[in-house]
């Protein structure tokens, strides 16, 4: 399996960024036909090589792309990146990392007892098992790729005095210091960047937790 860092320098000059697991990008278009235009245009240039690597999601304003396969972002996926930021380009379009497209939300359920309680929520849910390594850790996913991720944050003791479930934010690495001021600015304090360049632990005004997260630090 190829390590964050290597896969993060391959996909970064390209206007890409590692994200929980699988590479983003999105390319700008100047309205729905356009986008959907362009979505064509990446299927039929990468056509049956990107069959359980690339989604597409087309937008008013963008089409966000993923590339990562059951055994998570290998060189083929790179290859892809790749040959797509060198076609759009040559149709005059740019792949970039945007604004706020390219992220990804987990949803974290504190336990103590996990395998007791995972069940239940991909039975109430109707998830499924994230398929290949990622960073969700045995984490559950929306089949139909719409709603956040889940994953199950070890606990040693019960903390009833503080929430058990809190979002995770997962951002490129290099809008993490941009989205952290934002949070702060906007009242939140820092609890904790013991972790980071992982993850840094923020709240809101009354205490509930955060967390935003980047690829780093994990390998």
């Amino acid at each position: 399996m190829m390590q964050r860092q290597d896969i993060s320098d391959a996909v970064t000059p390209l206007g890409w960024r590692l994200v929980l697991g699988a590479v983003y990008t999105e390319v700008p278009a100047a309205g729905l036909g356009t986008a959907a235009a362009l979505a064509a245009e990446v299927a039929e240039e990468t056509g049956p090589d990107a069959q359980g690597h690339l989604t597409l999601d087309v937008r008013a304003d963008r089409v966000v792309l993923r590339l990562r396969s059951a055994d998570g972002v290998t060189a083929h996926d790179i290859a892809l990146a790749r040959r797509i930021s060198e076609s759009l380009a040559e149709r005059g379009a740019v792949t970039t990392p945007g604004d706020v497209s390219v992220q990804a939300i987990e949803v974290a359920i504190d336990a103590i007892d996990i395998p007791a309680v995972r069940p239940f929520w991909k039975a109430v849910t109707g998830y499924v098992d994230e398929a290949g390594p990622t960073d969700l850790s045995g984490g559950l996913v929306d089949p139909a790729g719409r709603g956040p991720a889940l994953w199950f944050q070890q606990m040693d003791v019960p903390r009833p005095q503080r929430n058990r479930i809190h979002l995770d934010v997962d951002v490129p690495h290099d809008q993490a210091s941009a989205r952290i001021a934002a949070a702060l600015a906007a009242g939140g304090v820092l609890l904790s960047d013991r972790e980071a360049p992982a993850f840094w632990v923020l709240a809101d005004a009354e205490g509930n937790e955060v967390c935003v997260c980047t690829w780093q630090g994990r390998d």
